[in-house]
């Protein structure tokens, strides 16, 4: 059993930064798939950024040059930089884990909420 608790969410002005992080246990972090994904009310759960176990990462278009998605294998952490945050930005960020070896099942955090507004 996975268990991802984040933290780092909050309000902060346009062109503002957030750091979040997501603490792992119950698990070998280093050989999962991490992720953050964002939900904005009435939207659809979208990818935001994953990053491989080699260290290889994804960014949506809408965040690339802007978000930064990191790990720390020896403290099971992944982290997620926001700068120059938009009012667009605004969602709960969840934070994912997945092996994608046989068997394996999705594992998501509580999510936290982003803020961006003047």
């Amino acid at each position: 059993q996975v268990q991802l608790v984040e933290s780092g969410g909050g309000s902060v002005q346009p062109g503002g930064s957030l750091r979040l992080s997501c603490a792992a246990s119950g698990t070998i972090f280093s050989g999962y798939v991490m992720g953050w994904y964002r939900q904005a009310p009435g939207k659809q759960r979208e990818l935001v950024a994953r990053i491989f176990s080699g260290g290889s990462t994804n960014y949506a278009d809408s965040v690339k040059g802007r978000f930064t998605i990191s790990r720390d294998n020896g403290n099971n952490t992944v982290y997620l930089q926001m700068n120059s945050l938009k009012p667009e930005d605004t969602a709960v960020y969840y934070c994912h884990a997945n092996s994608y070896r046989v068997g394996s099942r999705d594992y998501w955090g509580q999510g936290t909420q982003v803020t961006v507004s003047s």
